[in-house]
């Protein structure tokens, strides 16, 4: 039986070191070769990242923790009318809208763009941006790509 048919992980079955789960800087996980292929899931063992301002949470998925270097995918949920911090990456970052709409902020000139549910958007090196839910909340998976190890800097390295 699977567990709940989006991962395809039967009920119980471990799926790599510590079960393929999302760890801290200085987990066990970093100092065993990770899996090339690891299953991870977006539940308590995510680190939380300090980057929604009000109504939500933020979770980091794919991040060093589990061996990324390349790529950073965070799991947003935003309440509703909930919305991040202001953010800004030396590289690009790209964010999927899952469910609910969300308006994309361009900071540096207060541009607003909408998105709805399976919209994407690429946001380029350098620009300031905010993520706000409209009235029914919004679930967003993204991150910037190379990893950007400043989201990380609040997590102990050891």
């Amino acid at each position: 039986m699977l567990d709940d048919g989006f991962y395809g992980i039967p009920e119980g079955e471990e799926t790599g070191p510590g079960g393929g789960r999302a760890g801290r800087l200085d987990s066990p996980l970093m100092a065993a070769a990770p899996d090339r292929i690891q299953i991870l899931r977006d539940d308590e063992n995510c680190p939380d990242l300090p980057i929604v301002e009000r109504g939500g949470s933020a979770r980091a998925v794919v991040w060093p923790g589990v061996g990324a270097v390349l790529r950073s995918m965070h799991r947003i949920s935003l309440a509703p009318h909930g919305r991040t911090v202001q953010l800004e990456h030396p590289m690009e970052a790209v964010y999927y809208v899952m469910s609910g709409r969300v308006a994309a902020l361009d900071a540096s000139d207060m541009s607003r763009q909408s998105l709805a549910a399976g919209s994407m958007a690429h946001i380029d090196a350098g620009t300031p941006y905010v993520f706000e839910a409209g009235g029914g909340g919004a679930e967003i998976v993204g991150g910037p790509s190379p990893v950007d190890m400043r989201l990380y800097s609040h997590l102990d390295a050891g």
